[in-house]
């Protein structure tokens, strides 16, 4: 699978849907990541909240930070503390908001390995995620 924005994320966002965008930087309010373990989620183009997933790996993290600028979304590098359990293969970028994780907009699928440490094996330890210097994606 290659990295791909979720369909209906896209969708929403062209709608100009209210609690889409992704330069908001608070807990309640803003863009996080997921570790994925691939062996226990598969990507599905129909998936649109966070309640779709399974195999996450480690405590989501928030991405701090986050800038919208020239149709290019980007944010601070993130750090999983202290993650154990199944390997992760792929990152999942969500739009956070004080609701439920049913109204979680899933934003994109990550699963490129170029620059980003994917695959990883935790060991009890940090995993950090360090984007490309380009941005996280472009539109």
């Amino acid at each position: 699978m290659a990295n791909a924005l979720f369909p209906i994320y896209k969708q929403n966002l062209l709608a100009g849907t209210s609690g889409y965008d992704l330069d908001n930087d608070t807990v309640n309010d803003g863009p996080y990541a997921a570790l994925i373990d691939t062996a226990t989620y598969t990507y599905n183009a129909a998936h649109d909240f966070y309640n779709d997933l399974s195999g996450i790996v480690g405590t989501d993290q928030r991405i701090t930070a986050p800038t919208v600028a020239l149709g290019v979304f980007d944010g601070a590098d993130v750090t999983f503390p202290s993650v154990s359990g199944a390997s992760a293969e792929a990152i999942i970028i969500y739009r956070h908001n004080a609701g439920a994780n049913t109204t979680w907009p899933l934003v994109m699928y990550f699963d490129d390995t170029s620059g980003t440490g994917l695959p990883v094996t935790p060991n009890s330890g940090n995993i950090t995620i360090t984007w490309a210097a380009g941005g996280i994606f472009a539109l």
